[in-house]
């Protein structure tokens, strides 16, 4: 247990933690010959490669002299913050990794709150000091600023800090004047390995006590089945023995189980081993009637350990059966005991989600902690075959004391200074309130502002748009706030499909006048889907299959080509923004649509009348 260290690695997104788990594995001496290196190698999954995020924690391990290293990487969105959170019980400190341009963003203040209320030992790393107009000192100070803030205790505050280039794989203990190419050349990641060992205290717990497991996170195998992975908190365990799990929802709830492999990390692959003891980080199979935050003991004593409380979540969807006219041309799984089964089965090692079932069996309510956190499960559902439709999200209120409270969330914006009017315009209009404007720096000027969380739904487009693209927003939950008032959101109307039929460019020409188009020619319709968005406040039908009709009279001009704009390409995240409350957004495998709840022209119109009288 001595020399066993347990961390996590955290930060705001894009601040350089998987490059520094990169640098390690790498110079720890993890890959052989016959390995071939590739960057961000800790994010497997496709979405994370193709996004370049940390969506899911992934354990490693390293050897460094006579000491184990576990390694936990963790994402740096705020949407995922129930991953950090419940990491947080393997590990007995953590590296806090900053960018020496950035500084402190709304992440780092959520995971290094966390982290503090747990006790754990921060070990501060300024990352990119090589990078064009880093501040490595001035971030150094708003760094110790926050800690005070966060109401840190005098040992925490007392951190040890190392300036790094993570990208470069070298640290230093003292910042150098100037990152040079012989200065890297002769340096190393090894100041970071040694702080590790030096500051990170080892894991508490006894060997002699009842053995006890806290499960942390559950992977899956096709072959091993479920796998579990958590700190062995007490005693040891061996391979084949006999435990007990019990429920954290409900500690009487007790099943009885046997371990099948044991497992230890070993780079980026599980070793098995016979025994393992108090403080390592371990995986076992053969246990499949577990849940997160289920304690594994001994069956002589089965005490059920404390589990971190996951912050609540803040937006909710509705996940429904597919009945548009094109329901089942592209699925592999289209019925509600599919969309009902893998809503479960997510629930399960996605603690900080949740699903509700409707009235109705063909719906179900999906809650998470943001957008993206829904989006990235629609889109790993969509990938696997799934075919279903989507509401527009829906923030979640709460009642305290007979006051009704909504989500609040903390927006840090960086601008260039000849955009900051129109932003501090757009947001007053979505009841964000400024709470710090930093003087202009390097043409930049940054802002932060308190928000209700639905006054964000529909602005990131918006706000790339203000700003040329040259804005940077980012975001994290910072509890509730007192509702706020009706907030405008989409403030144009659509245009709608007449009828169903094949998109051709005769009546794709004719439509683009009244608006932007989202389709080509050849494109598939039917009737109620939206087909394009125009600037007026009223939505428009139009008939994008109309051809033009065929006479033996030749105008001149007649033949010249009908000139069409290309469609406007969205994404999945900007259609959840788009997407009003009287639509659906239809998920396919192959294609992404948006429509009207109600498709019959006429039936919407009397639904609209009634509505509004």
């Amino acid at each position: 247990m001595k020399n066993i260290r347990n961390i996590a690695i955290i930060a705001h997104v894009d601040h350089g933690k998987t490059t520094l788990v990169d640098a390690l594995l790498q110079q720890s001496g993890i890959f052989g010959e016959h390995h071939t290196v590739i960057e961000q190698v800790m994010d497997s999954n496709d979405l994370e490669r193709e996004r370049g995020i940390t969506i899911l924690s992934k354990n490693t391990a390293v050897q460094y002299n006579d000491y184990r290293v576990n390694i936990v990487d963790t994402p740096g969105h705020a949407d995922f913050g129930g991953e950090v959170e419940r990491v947080l019980k393997m590990v007995d400190g953590v590296l806090l990794i900053i960018d020496a341009f950035d500084g402190p963003m709304p992440q780092t203040r959520f995971v290094l709150r966390k982290t503090l209320e747990k006790h754990l030992q921060p070990i501060v790393i300024i990352n990119k000091i090589d990078r064009p107009n880093a501040r490595p000192a001035e971030v150094l100070d708003l760094v110790y600023e926050l800690f005070i803030e966060l109401d840190a205790t005098d040992e925490q505050i007392d951190f040890p800090v190392l300036y790094a280039s993570a990208k470069d794989g070298v640290a230093f203990y003292e910042l150098p004047q100037e990152v040079t190419p012989e200065l890297i050349a002769n340096s190393s990641i090894e100041p970071v390995f040694r702080t590790i060992v030096e500051k990170i205290p080892e894991p508490a717990g006894s060997a002699d006590a009842d053995f006890q497991m806290l499960v942390s996170n559950i992977d899956y195998d096709p072959y091993l089945g479920r796998i579990a992975v958590g700190k062995i908190e007490n005693g040891w365990v061996h391979n084949k023995q006999e435990v007990v799990i019990v429920n954290h929802h409900d500690p009487h709830k007790k099943v009885v189980g046997k371990i099948g492999k044991l497992m230890i990390f070993q780079g980026l692959e599980r070793k098995e081993i016979s025994k393992a003891e108090v403080g390592e980080i371990v995986a076992v199979t053969g246990l499949e009637d577990l849940l997160i935050g289920d304690t594994i003991c001994d069956p002589e004593k089965p005490v059920a350990l404390p589990f971190v409380k996951i912050d609540e979540p803040t937006i909710s969807m509705t996940f429904a059966v597919n009945d548009s006219p094109f329901a089942g041309r592209e699925g592999e799984y289209v019925t509600s005991r599919h969309l009902r089964a893998r809503l479960e089965r997510e629930t399960y090692t996605n603690i900080s989600m949740q699903m509700e079932d409707t009235q109705t069996t063909e719906q179900f309510i999906v809650k998470g902690r943001g957008e993206l956190h829904l989006s990235v499960l629609i889109e790993t559902m969509r990938r696997e075959g799934y075919e279903f439709q989507v509401s527009k999200p829906q923030i979640i209120m709460k009642e305290i004391k007979g006051i009704l409270y909504e989500p609040e969330e903390l927006v840090m914006i960086d601008v260039p200074n000849d955009y900051s009017g129109i932003v501090i315009e757009k947001l007053n209009q979505r009841k964000a309130e400024l709470i710090n404007m930093s003087p202009p720096s390097r043409g930049y000027t940054r802002m932060e502002f308190k928000i209700p969380a639905r006054g964000l739904i529909g602005y990131r487009s918006e706000f790339l748009t203000d700003t040329r693209g040259n804005g940077i927003i980012n975001s994290v939950i910072n509890g509730f706030m007192p509702w706020k008032g009706d907030i405008e959101s989409r403030n144009h109307g659509v245009l709608i499909s007449h009828e169903t039929g094949t998109a051709v460019a005769y009546g794709l020409h004719n439509a683009q006048a009244r608006g932007e188009l989202f389709i080509s020619p050849g494109t598939d319709v039917y009737q109620g889907q939206i087909v394009g968005q125009t600037m007026q406040k009223e939505d428009i039908t139009v008939n994008v299959c109309r051809r033009k009709h065929a006479t033996n009279i030749r105008a001149a001009g007649s033949d010249d080509a009908l000139k069409l704009t290309p469609p406007l390409q969205l994404s999945l995240e900007q259609y959840l923004e788009f997407v009003a409350d009287d639509e659906w957004i239809e998920i396919t495998p192959k294609n992404i649509r948006v429509r009207k709840k109600i498709l019959d022209h006429s039936q919407r119109l009397r639904a609209n009348k009634s509505k509004s009288s």
